[in-house]
Formats: C-alpha cells, structure tokens, sequence
C-alpha cells in the first residue's frame, strides 16, 4: 500500500516516468548463538552467524516492493524470481538487476520463460565463455575464438519445452513453491528439464553478455541499480540500531515480524521523504535550477531528518500535505 500510494503522488518531471526495473540483493542480519540452529554464512566478516533478508527494490525512486527471510544456505536466484513474481504492487516488473549471487544459468532459463530480463553484475566477466548458435558458426566469429565454447543443444530444449513450461507455469499461478521448484535444478539432477533449462539459460546468459558488453547504458544502468539496494541495505543498518541490530530470536515466526516491520518503516521513509523533495523543489527559488544528472542524483532514501534514538520533539502545528494520496 505504501509503494502504491508513494507511485501515485510522484512527479514524472523529478523522479521520470513509471519505471519497470528492480534490483535484488541480500542483507546480513546477524542473530545470537545461544540456539544450536542458528545458521552461519561464509560470506559475512562481521558476524557469520544469522539471516538473510532478501530485498526487491524499485530502481527509479528506491522504493522495497518485496522483501522475504532466508536462510544462509537458500539460494538467491529463488528470491530474486519470488520478488519479481509476488511483490504485490501496481508495478509492472520488465527486467530485474542483481550481482553474480543472483545470477546462474538456471536463474537466466527460468526468467526468460518468465518474460523479465534479468540483467546482472559479474565479477569474473573476463573468464565467461559465450555460447555459439550451432554447429561451425564458431568460424564466424574469428576474432571471439577465445571466449566462444560449444554450441547449444537446441534439441534437448525442443524436447523438454512443455515441461519447462509447466514449471514456469506453476510459478507464476502459485500453484507450487517457487523454492521448491527451482530446487529441483541442482548439479546433482538428472532429470532432463534440468539439462534443458541449463540449455534456455546458456543461451541468455549468451545474448545478455554481447549486450552488456557493448552497450555503455546497459552498464551504467546494472550499476545504478545495484547501487541502490547497497544504499537501502546502508539505511537499514541505521535504522535497526538496537542490541548491534542482531535478532534476539533465531525462530522464524519471531524473526519475520521484525523484517516486516522493518520494510514498513523504511518505504514510510521513503514516501515522506519524496513528499518533502517535491515540496522543497515546488518553491519558485528552485525552478529550473536542477540538472539532468541532478534528477539522476535525486533519492529519497536519506536519514538526516531522523531521530532514532534520544528526544523526539512533537510538533502537531507542522504536518506535511498528504491530501493527494490514494485511500485503500
């Protein structure tokens, strides 16, 4: 409800027009150790031990459209797909950016057959190999000799299509669990949807990389949006201050109440915050003082205006405009 009503009141002349982009990414919170479930996580320095909270932000104003619990050992790529198919807004999600966590062959087959793109940021892009059409069609292409490897198997695609289809199916009316289909596509299986879904992803992951490497927009876009979610994962640390902002718990149905409540004070934030910029920015001193790159810069996730801790002064003579904003 938030999120919709913070697409509503937004000015198409500050924020541009209604985007379809989201990026995904991970946060570590950690939990206490007391409980001999509590999961750990190699990837963390700071504390291994913990939860990760998934988050689907809206690109274009920094607005959380989905936000879910996992565990250390889930997989992102189930996440990332859960987000963009169960987020619950008004928006419409057209492509969807996250980092090499994010990304795998699978995670590439099982977006296309969901119809969004998935755009993503790779570490090691200079050690990929890109996948040739057909047979001979290597010899096209004398100048990517070293970066082209073997030809996709276009038949295993061909005869396994329906029951890919029927998976992409089930994900998108909820008829099964995302998590619990997609874990059906490890290394360990051998079901031949999972070669053929290996095959759809090899073949995006192909056609996103020749894009991604020659296009500098596509580049300057992956980045803008991972950056994004860095800064609401940055804004959540500031506003989960309390006890190192660990969870007392390490019980989900204790845990996700505070995810929740978390996600629902920082997308308050973030409409307050872009009612307070179109309001500032309406005053006659500010006409036509901004940029194009100042409106690329423009975002609603600051803190300075708030108080987390300490005396917090009421001011009931002072209330922002909120007459515009659509009633549930």
């Amino acid at each position: 409800m938030i999120a919709n009503a913070t697409f509503a009141v937004r000015q198409a002349a500050l924020w541009g027009e209604g985007t379809t982009t989201v990026a995904s990414d991970s946060t570590h919170f950690s939990a206490f150790d007391q409980n001999i479930f509590t999961e750990w996580h190699s990837r963390y320095r700071r504390a291994k031990r913990g939860v990760l909270i998934y988050w689907t932000v809206e690109t274009g104003g920094s607005m959380a459209v989905h936000s879910q619990l996992i565990s250390c050992s889930a997989s992102e790529v189930h996440a990332m797909v859960e987000g963009a198919m169960r987020h619950g807004t008004d928006m419409e999600i057209e492509q969807n950016v996250v980092d090499s966590h994010g990304a795998s062959f699978v995670g590439f087959g099982i977006t296309r057959l969901l119809d969004f793109d998935l755009v993503a940021r790779f570490k090691q892009i200079n050690k990929m190999k890109l996948y040739v059409p057909g047979r001979g069609e290597d010899f096209s292409y004398p100048l990517l000799g070293p970066a082209l490897t073997r030809p996709i198997r276009w038949d295993i695609i061909t005869q396994n299509y329906d029951i890919m289809m029927k998976y992409a199916t089930a994900i998108r009316l909820r008829t099964a669990s995302t998590e619990a289909l997609l874990r059906r596509f490890t290394s360990e299986t051998t079901h031949p949807a999972h070669a053929a879904m290996l095959e759809v992803g090899r073949a995006q992951r192909t056609v996103f990389l020749a894009r991604w490497l020659r296009d500098r927009d596509l580049q300057r876009e992956t980045e803008s949006g991972l950056n994004v979610v860095e800064n609401y994962n940055g804004v959540n640390d500031y506003i989960k201050f309390g006890k190192r902002g660990e969870l007392a718990s390490n019980r989900r149905e204790e845990q996700e109440p505070g995810m929740l409540c978390l996600h629902i004070l920082q997308s308050a934030l973030g409409l307050i915050n872009t009612l307070i910029i179109q309001d500032a920015l309406a005053l006659p001193e500010w006409e036509n003082v901004l940029t194009d790159a100042d409106r690329r810069g423009l975002t609603p996730l600051f803190h300075t205006n708030m108080t987390p801790y300490g005396e917090i002064q009421l001011r009931i003579d002072r209330r922002l405009d909120l007459t515009d904003l659509p009633t549930a």
